[in-house]
């Protein structure tokens, strides 16, 4: 059934972000140091959760089916099992010394001005290999935060070095959720779309490497040698599995319970007690973020049945009437990639939202279907690696324990890419290839 466009539709997310990042700004005008930790998001959504199903009945949509809906949505579902599993595996690995046995054995091969760009290129390299970045954040952030640590380096520039890298893959790897949505619901061939998407991707990727380079001042350090560097192998089946090409839930269990293993071989005093312990805690890490989620999910799903992004979608399509040539189409694409994954907090979800009048826009102004699709991807891409609700930025900065607003301005490698992508689309060229 049509939804009847509606601007009202989109006030209960932006009371949400008004009072998240609105007590946040106050609270560090005021002197906290974790301003944006003094009101918590999942509370902040409450109010914008009642205004959404107020708003529902107003309009007869079936306001808590819709909201329990968008709460249990299969993808949320699984994010959030992704962000349990995660936390688990983050602090059993410490626990056990695997973090340790990590800065031991690596924090001497690199010299210290390239220990930045090191980070960006595996964790580019991982989530390129396993299609995902949360999965990339899970398995290398702990790593990352070790060598941050020991080599006196800035928490939130490590961090965001390795929250690039996995946005550089996710959105490039054929396996990725975003990549399949994006070329589908465009017609491209999914080879076609990666040769049209890399050859954006990788100025913005030079110029990061070259960035990094340039930033943290890396202490000359000891590596710590207590830590047998056996216990590096829990890092090492995770990564190989996920370059195998398992799930990545898979990957996160097994990575979990090889932790385990490993910590009662080779880790004193460590026991079924204490494996179990860390896991909750693990849990218990994640909490707020999974939280989020799931009240995000239902959020996004109210404003979709009350026609909040029917109308982003209308104005955008009104827009794109209104101008001709393949610049106004790709960036009317771009417009509605960025918006729809602004309002969803999901890039794949934004894609699939967005899908269909991305692909009526690309026909009219004669964009072929592998530019539209990596445009799409994009901007979907750039956007939710520099959104502070989202759940790359909330995992990383969950793992990291540092402000999520602090990470979204130093994701250097989504602002380089969207430069780097605007350059593209307002770059002369020849015609649009046939379709």
């Amino acid at each position: 059934m049509s939804v009847r466009p509606s601007a009202l539709a989109l006030t209960p997310l932006l009371l949400f972000l008004a009072l998240f990042f609105g007590a946040g700004l106050y609270y560090t005008a005021q002197g906290e140091a974790m301003g944006f930790y003094q009101l918590r998001a999942p509370v902040a959504i409450l109010p914008a959760l009642a205004l959404g199903i107020w708003l529902a009945r107003r309009r007869s949509v079936p306001a808590q089916q819709t909201l329990l809906q968008g709460m249990g949505d299969g993808n949320v579902m699984l994010m959030c099992l992704i962000f349990l599993l995660a936390g688990a595996f983050a602090t059993v690995s410490k626990a056990i010394g695997a973090v340790d046995a990590v800065v031991a054995l690596g924090l001497g091969a690199l010299p210290a001005g390239l220990i930045l760009p090191g980070l960006f290129l595996v964790a580019a390299f991982v989530s390129l290999s396993i299609g995902t970045s949360m999965g990339t954040l899970a398995a290398v952030v702990p790593i990352a935060l070790g060598v941050a640590d020991a080599a006196g380096l800035d928490r939130v520039l490590v961090t965001s070095a390795v929250l690039g890298g996995a946005m550089f893959g996710d959105n490039l790897s054929i396996i990725s959720d975003t990549t399949i949505a994006a070329t589908r619901s465009q017609g491209a061939e999914m080879r076609d779309k990666f040769r049209e998407n890399f050859r954006i991707a990788l100025p913005a990727a030079i110029a990061t490497v070259i960035l990094l380079a340039t930033l943290g001042d890396a202490a000359p350090v000891e590596a710590p040698n207590a830590a047998s560097p056996w216990l590096v192998l829990p890092y090492v089946v995770v990564l190989g599995l996920a370059l195998a090409g398992l799930d990545v839930v898979l990957v996160l269990g097994i990575g979990l319970v090889v932790s385990g293993v490993f910590g009662f071989v080779l880790a004193q005093e460590y026991d079924v007690v204490s494996f179990a312990g860390d896991i909750y805690v693990g849990f218990e890490s994640m909490v707020e973020i999974t939280l989020l989620s799931i009240l995000i999910g239902g959020l996004a799903a109210l404003i979709k049945a009350t026609g909040g992004l029917a109308w982003l979608a209308q104005v955008i399509a009104k827009f794109a009437r209104g101008h001709t040539g393949r610049r106004a189409g790709e960036i009317s694409i771009a417009a509605l990639a960025a918006g729809s994954d602004a309002l969803t907090a999901n890039n794949t979800v934004a894609i699939l939202v967005s899908g269909s009048l991305a692909k009526d826009i690309a026909q009219r102004h004669g964009i072929s279907p592998r530019r539209a699709a990596s445009v799409l991807d994009i901007f979907a891409c750039v956007v939710q690696g520099v959104l502070p609700y989202g759940a790359q930025i909330l995992l990383a900065a969950s793992l990291a324990a540092v402000s999520p607003l602090a990470l979204a301005g130093s994701v250097y490698y989504c602002w380089l890419l969207a430069l780097s992508a605007i350059g593209f689309m307002l770059w002369p060229r020849r015609a649009a290839a046939p379709h």
